[in-house]
């Protein structure tokens, strides 16, 4: 099976710009007359879809996107080498750290979000990875 990610971004230019200095993702093409961008530099790729706020998010619904932080059960994990380093490039793109790093028996942990108000977190595994978690 395959996948793909979609997001929801109010400034496609912008988050373009985001996604490649801040996460280090490459953009591959332009979609849809440029209201979409796939970004490419994982095992999956991710579209960057542009949808003003306020829009309708789900048909039928009164539901609007809002691109204030806001709170998904889905997130991106983006696994990094070093994750202080990948939080100083994130933030300085843009991202906001939202808690200090943490580190677990398994590896560190930053939640962050995008400018778009869309969570993600950087994490890197120590030698074994979630098998220390059992």
């Amino acid at each position: 099976m395959q996948f793909i990610v979609n997001i929801d971004v109010e400034a496609i230019e912008e988050a373009i710009s985001f996604y490649e200095s801040g996460l280090g993702l490459r953009l591959i093409r332009r979609l849809f007359d440029g209201a979409v961008a796939e970004m490419g530099g994982g095992p999956a790729s991710i579209y960057l879809i542009e949808h003003p706020d306020a829009s309708a998010a789900v048909p039928g619904t009164s539901l609007q996107r809002d691109y204030q932080r806001h709170w998904t059960p889905i997130h991106l994990d983006f696994i990094v080498e070093d994750v202080d380093a990948a939080v100083k490039q994130a933030v300085s793109a843009g991202a906001a750290q939202e808690a200090e790093i943490k580190t677990f028996v398994w590896g560190k942990l930053a939640t962050m979000s995008d400018p778009f108000g869309n969570g993600f977190c950087l994490l890197a595994f120590a030698d074994g990875g979630y098998d220390h978690a059992q």
